[in-house]
């Protein structure tokens, strides 16, 4: 493990209590693909190790490499680099949320469908089975909901922040991430979070309910080669 678990949340995640989702191939480790994206892989990439990521990925697939642009092997492309902030819930107060209900497996259809549509980030098809998630419904339908992600030892990640834009402006993000993080601290653990360094808006709003800047960081996103090796 890393020195601080938050250092490298994904790492100490995989190797920890999410160990049962993580698929390794040489000095890479990945996150089983129906459940999250991420990708563990040294600051020095070798040769095996940009074949090792291909053959966990597939062909023509994005991954999210950890750190600035860098120089990338014949076949792979570069797509993106953006700035992360992670935060810390040091001073969040944490409450119940009566309208919040705690979202099942059978919810999965209409989380994806409200993911689809406000992009807060990645949420898969097996995403849920990271920790709870809480939801809220009108009507019917699911328009906000909020839950748990990556689990270093003494932390959980809030993540999956959103809210159906016709709904927007009620406080329910706000609510729902003091929920989220009450059932947190009732595990004697603290919430974090990570946001784009864009997305102004959500980190004001993180630091006005109590989260503080603990480190940024940059991911870059790249496309594998045309293609790979079998995994």
């Amino acid at each position: 493990m890393s020195a601080h678990p938050l250092d490298d949340p994904v790492r100490n995640s995989l190797e920890g209590s999410l160990s049962r989702f993580a698929v390794r191939r040489g000095r890479i480790m990945r996150a089983d693909p129906a459940v999250s994206p991420f990708l563990v892989h040294p600051d020095v990439l070798e040769a095996k190790d940009w074949d090792d990521i291909a053959a966990l990925f597939g062909p023509r697939t994005v991954v999210g490499l950890n750190g600035p642009e860098r120089a990338l092997p014949e076949g792979w492309s570069h797509l993106e680099t953006f700035g992360l902030v992670q935060l810390v819930g040091t001073h969040l107060e944490t409450r119940p949320f009566a309208e919040a209900v705690e979202l099942t497996a059978a919810d999965v259809p209409e989380m994806l469908d409200l993911v689809g549509r406000t992009e807060p980030g990645p949420f898969l098809p097996r995403t849920i089975e990271l920790g709870t998630y809480l939801g809220v419904r009108r009507d019917g339908a699911l328009i906000a909901m909020a839950g748990e992600r990556m689990h270093p030892p003494g932390w959980t990640e809030i993540s999956a922040v959103c809210t159906d834009p016709a709904f927007r402006g009620q406080g329910l993000a706000t609510d729902l991430v003091r929920a989220v993080g009450r059932g947190i601290r009732a595990r004697g653990e603290e919430p974090f979070l990570h946001a784009s360094d864009a997305n102004v808006r959500a980190i004001e709003l993180y630091l006005s309910i109590g989260f503080e800047l603990r480190r940024t960081s940059h991911l870059t996103l790249v496309r594998t080669p045309e293609r790979a090796l079998d995994a």
